[in-house]
């Protein structure tokens, strides 16, 4: 993983602290991590599987 990421929380999360989620881009893919702990797992996702996820979530939303 790129040593410097830009982490981005989600737009949906809340400021509650529940379950929320931040992300972030490199040039090859997208990283996902929960946002209470900066040292949790991360979640790498290839670019372009990424780009497929948001499309079919975005057209489940829209049902």
């Amino acid at each position: 993983m790129e040593n410097r990421l830009t982490w981005v929380k989600s737009s949906y999360s809340g400021t509650e602290g529940g379950a929320c989620v931040e992300v972030a881009a490199s040039r090859v893919a997208i990283h996902v991590r929960d946002s209470k702990s900066a040292y949790s797992p991360v979640l790498t996702v290839p670019a372009p599987q990424w780009a497929r996820f948001v499309r079919y979530a975005a057209a489940a939303h829209e049902a």
